[in-house]
């Protein structure tokens, strides 16, 4: 059995969040709306500060800032996904489950666990958010950040933190995104 290990000290953490068999489910109509009213619940409850993020059609990244003394980012997440598969189900179809899902009564949305990582310091986190906003560029889904409508991209144009152009179509970009 692996040892997953979770960090528990900081405040800034980079989240990686699946679903089951990589369905294409995130960026639907319904999809979208449902995380959006499924996070400020739980952001009600249990408060932290969505520094950025992206959906994509099958994964997400986001990067999330928790108050002083408070690390349960795991308690964040399993609502969210809780609460995003009860608004989801019904709406849509979900994979096939394996006996084991169905033993531990879960759904066909998202992947168990997620991956984490704890932000260290400017570098690391500049370095985060411009994969974030590249990714949807790396995937193949658009040719610049700009163009991806599920992103914090236009946030961060609109505080003056990028230029709207950044990262499309740049030959030899050299940023976290661009492997």
């Amino acid at each position: 059995m692996p040892d997953y290990r979770r960090s528990r000290d900081g405040r800034v953490y980079f989240f990686t969040v699946v679903t089951y068999m990589r369905q294409p489910v995130l960026c639907l109509d319904d999809s979208i709306s449902a995380l959006a009213e499924t996070t400020l619940e739980v952001q009600q409850d249990r408060p932290f500060e969505i520094k950025a993020w992206v959906i994509l059609p099958d994964h997400l990244h986001a990067i999330w800032e928790l108050p002083e003394g408070d690390a349960d980012y795991s308690a964040r997440w399993s609502l969210i996904k809780k609460g995003f598969t009860k608004r989801f189900k019904g709406r849509q179809e979900t994979a096939a489950l394996s006996r084991s899902r169905i033993k531990r009564r879960e759904a066909g949305v998202w992947q168990r666990r997620f991956w984490e990582h704890q932000v260290r310091d400017e570098p690391d986190f500049r370095s985060h958010v411009e994969y974030i906003h590249y990714n949807p560029v790396k995937h193949g889904l658009v040719r610049s950040p700009g163009e991806w409508k599920h992103s914090s991209f236009r946030r961060f144009v609109d505080e003056g933190l990028y230029l709207a152009d950044w990262g499309g179509g740049v030959v030899g970009f050299e940023g976290i995104g661009a492997e």
